[in-house]
Parts: structure tokens; sequence; C-alpha cells
């Protein structure tokens, strides 16, 4: 065999090996980053059912494929790009960024947070009278799409700080992975969430005692799990947008308020005894969500001064 043709089958050799190595690679961070991402996708699904509800049943799973499609948007036309050229050129710049999205998501939990406590309602909601439903429908969407944007950069920045070392190209394919199986496990159960009570009504059409008294079960738990996914919901942004908040201070070289909540982790998890890392979390989780909800509730009054200052200029 001719010398030439040798040393190009070596080469074709080579590229080969590098490029399963490099698909493993991506296979390894894929793992890796959706494992580490599962907190916020939880927040992520316990957010956007509150963005469905109270829509005719015709309407709830066409809301839920456009806000799919917007997530996805989001996270590989808008996130993706960003993510790529922050960590090649401006890497410094991540974590500022994620605190402004984090002090977003606070404010929209802490603006829940006092219209429950009896402060005035921003914006149009459920209870109030729908002149044009199409208008509305657009607005949750939009609302939703927001939203989503932020976990969904909390989400992808998780991603890469796994993949961090790798080559451009993997971080790329891991991140377009990531964000579309996360995107796909979201809106999925979300889909199944409210399309619940449809399920039960049909169940309870069926022949057979058990397949009735399912359905009844199910048309009586959707109510409830509605309205408990939307507290949960509000709390995560809470959370969320603290924990990214606390997590910032501590890379930024502020580490003290990060440091009293990893206490009380500690502390709760060290006094549970075998149920330590719940108890741990779920210290770390509402010492987040004070944060959050102090930050946010300051944005909020200032926010609604300034729109109150507007008002009166006009």
């Amino acid at each position: 065999m001719p010398s030439g043709l040798v040393a190009l089958l070596d080469d074709v050799s080579v590229i080969a090996r590098a490029a399963a190595a490099s698909l493993d690679d991506v296979g390894a961070g894929v793992a890796k980053a959706g494992t580490k991402a599962a907190g916020v996708v939880i927040d992520d699904a316990a957010v956007t059912p509150g963005y469905v509800t109270g829509f005719t049943p015709d309407r709830e799973l066409p809301i839920i494929w456009k806000i799919t499609k917007g997530s996805l948007f989001n996270k590989l036309v808008i996130l993706l790009p960003i993510a790529l050229l922050l960590s090649t050129f401006l890497p410094q710049a991540i974590t500022p960024i994620l605190m402004l999205g984090g002090l977003y998501l606070a404010f929209e939990g802490a603006e829940k947070v006092l219209e429950k406590l009896g402060g005035a309602k921003h914006g149009e909601t459920l209870e109030d009278p729908i002149e044009d439903a199409a208008t509305f429908e657009k607005t949750r969407v939009s609302g939703a799409v927001r939203t989503d944007l932020i976990l969904s950069a909390e989400i992808m920045a998780i991603a890469l700080a796994e993949v961090g070392d790798e080559t451009l190209l993997a971080r790329a394919v891991t991140l377009a992975l990531v964000g579309i199986a996360i995107t796909i496990a979201v809106y999925g159960a979300v889909a199944l969430i409210v399309k619940m009570d449809d399920v039960g009504l049909h169940l309870t059409e069926k022949p057979g005692a058990s397949a009735q008294a399912l359905g009844r079960g199910l048309l009586k738990a959707m109510p409830v799990v509605l309205k408990l996914l939307g507290s949960v919901g509000t709390v995560a942004m809470l959370w969320v947008g603290g924990g990214i908040i606390l997590h910032g201070l501590e890379e930024l070289g502020v580490p003290a308020p990060a440091h009293v909540a990893h206490d009380i982790q500690h502390v709760l998890a060290d006094a549970t005894g075998p149920l330590g890392p719940v108890f741990g979390w779920l210290g770390y989780a509402a010492a987040s969500a004070v944060v959050g909800l102090v930050l946010g509730a300051v944005v909020a009054v200032i926010v609604h001064l300034i729109a109150k200052a507007r008002g009166k200029g006009h």
C-alpha cells in the first residue's frame, strides 16, 4: 500500500478516535449538567402551570406549545450563543448577568406575595373580567416566556460550569442537548398536570368502578394541585432568585450572606440525623427565599413608586 495512503488512513483513525472521545465527553457532560440543573428544572415545572390555568381546555395545550417554542428559542437562539461568547471572551460578566436575572425572579415572586397580602394587583389577572381573550393569552404567554428566560439562563449557566474546560464544539453540543432535553421534560410534565382534569373526566365515563373512582379522585385533586403549584411557583421564584444572588455575591468576593445560609443548612442537617440532607436543603432554600423576598420587595416598591410618579407626571 502506498505510504501516502497509509498515512491518510492513520490520520482518519486518529480523527475517528478523537470524535468518539468527544462524543463520550459530551454524553458525560450532558448527564452531569442535567443532574446539577435538576433543582431549577423543578422550579420551572412548578412556576409554569400558573400561566396556563384558567383558560378553556381547548386552549391549554396550544398555550403550552407556544411557551415550549418560546423556551427553546430562549435556550438555543438567545442563551446558547451568549453563553458561548461570554465563556470565551468575557467569563467574568456571567455572574453579574445571572444576579440581575435572579433579582428579576425575586421581584416577580415578591410581587405575588405582596398581592396575596392585600397589595394592589398589577396587570390583568384571571380574577378580572377578560375583555380581549386573545390579548390576555398573548400577555400570559409572554410572561411565561420571560420567566422561562431567567430560569433557562440559570440552567445553561449550571451546564456551562460543568463543561467549561471542554472544547467550544463540545460546550455548544452539550448546552444544546441539555436545553432541548430539559425543555421537553418540563413542558411535558406541565402538559400532564394541566390536563389532569380532562383525564379524570374521561375516566369517570369509562366502565368499571376503579376507573371511575380514579377519575373522580383526579377531578377532586386538580384544584388542590394547581393551588399548591401556584404557591410552590411563587416560593420557587424567591428561593431560586435569592440563591442566585447569594452565590453571585460569593463569587464576587462577598461571601458572608452565603455563609450564613450555609450555616443554617449545616445546623439543620446535623440536628435531623438521617433526614439531614432534606432538612439542610430546606434550610438553605428558606434562607435563599428570605433574601429573595427582601430584595424583591425593595425592587417592587421602587418600581411601583416610579410607575406612580410617571402616572402623576402625565
